[in-house]
């Protein structure tokens, strides 16, 4: 962690990103004054609790390999190694050093308890440190961390103050201090005005002012923290409020960036080699579910069979080296065993990273998969270094990607994705995206607003919804800067905190219901609260200029019941009108026409379908009454409400029923209605 002096945001236990382990010693203070609190308020140590809950309850779910001990200090009694008769009293190491687990949330919450004595927090820092010294050794921790929680109400002596600065300097160990109330930078009397950190943070200490005591920790801590820091001493002391804000979320698991060696290859002659990381993929939840008996919770307890059963009335029992997998194709199982299933594997002959041509990046329209890798030249490599760096300048400067084939190893399906350069001050690299194959596509038909003049907007409304766009813009604007008020790649996923929250209940409160849902959960996806005001008058106008209006309940039309007798099938309902030598045809063919209408309007290939049906019947008959001048003028009315309601998807349909007949019943509906090449195809085709 690099963290610039003048960011107060980068509390060093609360953002770990590390390649070794780091050593927290938490160290509490339990003594007299700190479980004292006026009344309706929080006393300090329950606070200083809360804190550390947090803290490990973030380690623990995100399977952190720092490791985590716990020394209180003004205990009733003394265990620590550099206690004598009169020397580091009251000063308890409550745990070694270990990594954290639901043992230790437990002991923070039920086992640790206020003491009656009081001890100096200075003589705590130096038994931390001893603590550190002493069980690290033979273990590689990229560092070492002193967090101690206190009123500072607890007598002090400085004597040791110079020695525990030099020791902190030498070692390298890190400290912060969490108080119930800000330190100002001026008087250190706690001023809201001057606190380093109260421009963010409310001040939770009572008004009522700060004892002598507390004056005269604040000094030592001004002392010990400036020696140590000059510029950004005070910026290692937090508030108990601000900290358990930053701690309300459950910390991410850390993932170790993971190398992908491979070539880039174009053409036969050019190879590259590369190295590619894991920049972007989807998080699961790491389910370690176990079947338990409900009784004894215990998984030794619960015993499981599996047999295989026939089918059959009486379930002959098989054995599962006469069973095979099979493949449900429809109504049908196909018997497909692991022998062809390891056949029918595309074999490769292992990883590759191939470029199988260069496009516009205009026209590359969609992503898909589940991750984006960046990939960079192979380390100590200049010559591979050269050749990619050539690459990527190249492509940004043309505009274009590459299309590339990749394998992660010769166990896996290819796939075709595009690499795009991407170039920063600090690297250069390009990033793969997988592209969608035929099958991934999905496309859908709706109708078009254009056609249908009643649903076309003033200008006046326009208007209103531009404003509204803008008005709820997310990102803040300054002049050549730009602020993301949203950006989701800071925000944790709310499934997986809240999962955390309902497991750490149920693990500390197995037989009781599950919390509510933490307030701060529900407002991590609200819209920010700059945009929310910014967006009321957009929105008032917006709501002025299109009015609601309750529509009353459509009249019902007539049904194919109500028009072909009770029958539902009115291709064959029309058949047995039209040959009556009563029935007029003009006015069963508008009865059919009209039935034809409503599946239109239903929508569906099952309706398009019959109206394709009674299309097909409706010529069959025409032309045997010899009366096309009523079936043209129903043909010609059809294409007119086809392209008004963009209703292409019926059109194919038809084209694909003309084609499978392969007759020349249908030339004439396809003459008349030339709508595109499939068309002009078809037509060629019954030609």
């Amino acid at each position: 962690l690099y963290r610039s002096k003048s960011n107060y945001a980068c509390i060093l236990f609360f953002i770990f990103t590390h390649s070794f382990q780091v050593a927290v010693v938490l160290c509490l203070d339990v003594g007299l004054t700190m479980s004292s609190s006026f009344p309706g308020e929080e006393s300090s140590l329950d606070q200083a609790k809360k804190i550390m809950t947090k803290f490990v309850q973030r380690q623990v779910f995100s399977e952190s390999k720092d490791e985590v001990a716990v020394v209180l200090f003004g205990t009733n009694g003394t265990c620590n190694n550099l206690a004598s008769e009169d020397q580091y009293q009251n000063i308890t190491v409550h745990r070694p050093l270990q990594l954290p687990d639901f043992d230790l949330l437990e002991d923070i919450q039920d086992v640790i308890k206020a003491g009656s004595e009081q001890a100096d927090f200075l003589d705590a820092i130096i038994v931390c440190m001893d603590l550190l010294q002493k069980q690290t050794i033979g273990k590689k921790y990229e560092k070492r961390h002193i967090e101690l929680f206190t009123d500072l109400n607890s007598p002090v002596s400085e004597d040791q103050l110079g020695i525990i600065i030099a020791n902190l300097k030498k070692t390298g160990i890190s400290l912060q201090f969490f108080l119930p109330f800000p330190v100002s930078v001026d008087d250190g009397i706690g001023d809201k005005s001057a606190s380093v950190h109260a421009h963010v943070h409310k001040d939770t200490f009572p008004k009522k002012g700060l004892t002598e005591q507390q004056k005269e920790g604040i000094d030592v801590v001004r002392k010990l923290m400036y020696t140590l820091d000059e510029e950004g001493g005070l910026d290692e002391i937090y508030t108990f409020r601000e900290s358990l804000e930053r701690l309300s979320m459950f910390k991410k698991m850390e993932r170790r960036p993971i190398p992908w060696p491979c070539e880039l290859t174009i053409g036969p002659n050019l190879s590259i080699r590369i190295v590619a990381y894991k920049s972007i993929t989807e998080e699961k939840v790491k389910k370690l579910w176990a079947v338990v008996d409900a009784k004894t919770h215990r998984k030794e307890d619960v015993q499981k069979e599996t047999v295989y059963c026939l089918n059959d009335d009486d379930e002959t029992e098989v054995q599962k080296d006469d069973t095979i997998q099979g493949f449900r194709y429809g109504s049908d199982i196909v018997p497909f065993s692991k022998e062809d299933e390891e056949q029918m594997k595309y074999k490769t002959e292992g990883k590759c990273f191939s470029v199988l041509g260069f496009t516009r990046s205009s026209q590359v329209h969609y992503y898909m998969g589940t991750q984006a890798l960046k990939v960079f030249a192979a380390k100590n490599d200049e010559n591979a270094a050269v050749a990619f760096s050539a690459l990527v300048r190249a492509l940004d400067e043309l505009k274009v990607v590459a299309v590339v084939r990749y394998a992660y190893d010769r166990r896996s399906n290819p796939q075709v994705g595009v690499a795009f350069p991407y170039i920063k001050d600090a690297y250069e690299c390009l990033i793969y995206v997988q592209l969608p194959y035929m099958e991934d596509l999905r496309q859908y038909v709706f109708s078009s607003l254009k056609n249908n003049k009643k649903y076309v907007p003033t200008a006046d409304q326009l208007s209103a919804v531009d404003s509204l766009i803008d008005s709820m813009n997310l990102v803040r604007e300054d002049g050549e800067t730009f602020e993301d008020l949203f950006k989701t790649s800071k925000i944790p996923n709310p499934h997986f905190q809240r999962l955390y929250q309902c497991l750490q209940h149920k693990a500390f409160h197995p037989d009781k219901p599950l919390p509510s849902i933490e307030q701060h959960l529900l407002e991590m996806l609200e819209m920010p609260h700059v945009v929310r005001e910014r967006c009321q008058a957009p929105l008032e106008r917006v709501k002025a200029l299109f009015p609601l209006k309750e529509v009353g309940k459509k009249k019902e039309e007539k049904t194919a019941q109500d028009i072909f007798k009770d029958n539902v099938n009115p291709a064959d309902d029309f058949r047995i009108l039209v040959r009556k030598k009563s029935a007029d045809f003009k006015d069963v063919s508008q009865q059919l026409i009209n039935r034809i209408d409503q599946f239109l309007e239903n929508k569906g290939s099952q309706y398009y379908m019959k109206g394709v049906n009674c299309i097909r019947v409706f010529r069959e008959e025409a032309l045997k009454v010899n009366v096309c001048s009523a079936l043209m003028t129903f043909l010609q009315a059809l294409k007119s409400k086809l392209e008004d309601k963009a209703l292409s998807d019926f059109w194919e349909i038809m084209v694909q029923v003309t084609m499978a007949l392969k007759i020349r019943q249908f030339l004439v509906v396809l003459y008349i209605y030339p709508l595109n090449k499939k068309t002009s195809l078809a037509v060629g085709h019954l030609d």
